[in-house]
């Protein structure tokens, strides 16, 4: 069976902006990355805090995004992640699970990913950092 090891969790959130006033801002965590995703139609930053190997990835997608649902109050967790190291070994194996890749597989040449659903429908992200990548 592949190795999954879990890394970060990723929210939804209604307005990025304000979200990062309160995770950078008020709770003093550091941004690392902000950026657009043209692929699921939404925007996306990780933020650190100091001293912690813990990532909190805040996500927030268009209303006609393909992964934007409705919102409820307190159940924003938008997808747990999992690094594999043999990312087409973990996706044949969650697919004879019974959990086929819902979306994806994206390469971007640094990272590929893939998305998986649990079984309440909680998205999981699969993902390999390529060697090129240094990592």
């Amino acid at each position: 069976m592949p190795e999954f090891k879990f890394v970060y969790t990723g929210i939804r959130v209604r307005d990025l902006d304000r979200a990062l006033q309160f995770y950078v801002g008020i709770l003093g965590m550091k941004l690392r990355k902000r950026e657009k995703e043209l692929e699921n139609r939404g925007e996306f930053a990780i933020v650190e805090s100091e001293g912690s190997d813990q990532t909190l990835e805040i996500n927030w997608y268009e209303d006609d995004s393909p992964v934007a649902g409705p919102y409820r109050e307190g159940e924003e967790l938008d997808h747990l992640a999992f690094r594999v190291d043999a990312f087409d070994d973990a996706l044949d194996h969650l697919a004879r699970a019974g959990h086929p890749v819902v979306m994806g597989p994206i390469d971007d040449g640094k990272y590929r990913v893939a998305y998986v659903k649990d079984p309440d429908g909680i998205w999981v992200e699969v993902y390999e950092v390529r060697e090129a990548a240094g990592r």
